[in-house]
């Protein structure tokens, strides 16, 4: 596939989260945006600066960490956007708009999954005033609900992604959605810790501070 329609791709999943974004009603403040965009930075500095780069294409990082903690923090939307634009961000940089078009995609899902979860299912706002240990297993389970959907549709659309957009050999792309597939588990294990602990950390500061959304 052309890199011409590599871009076409990456522009069409933008238009998709960002039609997500107006029927579901997001509400982008200065501080929303603002707050997205740090948390973008932080997952491409995470990611960029900090991987170990495997077999495949894939690697150990901890840029997801900073996509479940946005949904947790602020709502499923504002989370995938934050992965997905500081994670796609760093394929565009590395030159690989096939590898940010499905980045883009995978990276919205984990956030749409935590924010659901968090604030549809088990109402994590709710759960503050609550026993330390339930509140601590729900934070858990939020951040990690999107992690583990990560680690079925990132080897999948892998899958697609080298088979259909660079041309892989069926062979060749079945032995990477097998690496991927544990590279992908080791890392949403790493991720979900990171992601509990900062959120545990900043939740209260920016509660106090007015920066997060209201019950």
């Amino acid at each position: 596939m052309d890199t011409a329609t590599m871009w076409l791709l990456l522009f069409g999943a933008v238009a998709v989260a960002l039609l997500i974004a107006a029927l579901t009603r997001t509400k982008f403040t200065v501080q929303r945006i603002s707050l997205v965009g740090v948390m973008a930075a932080l997952s491409f500095v995470a990611y960029e600066f900090f991987r170990i780069p495997f077999a495949g294409g894939s690697s150990f990082h901890l840029g997801n960490t900073f996509t479940a903690l946005t949904a947790m923090l602020l709502d499923g939307v504002s989370g995938g956007l934050a992965g997905a634009i500081g994670l796609a961000l760093a394929d565009v940089i590395a030159g690989d708009p096939g590898y940010a078009f499905t980045t883009f995609i995978l990276k919205f899902i984990i956030g749409i999954v935590c924010g659901v979860t968090a604030h549809r299912l088990v109402h994590l706002r709710q759960r503050r005033q609550g026993s330390k240990g339930r509140y601590l297993a729900m934070v858990t389970v939020s951040a990690f609900s999107g992690l583990l959907v990560n680690v079925f549709t990132d080897p999948l659309v892998g899958y697609f992604r080298d088979r259909y957009i660079f041309g892989q050999p069926v062979e060749v792309a079945t032995v990477f959605i097998k690496i991927t597939g544990g590279v992908t588990l080791v890392n949403s294990l790493l991720s979900t810790v990171c992601a509990v602990v900062l959120y545990l950390a900043l939740e209260p500061a920016l509660r106090r501070a007015h920066l997060l959304p209201k019950e």
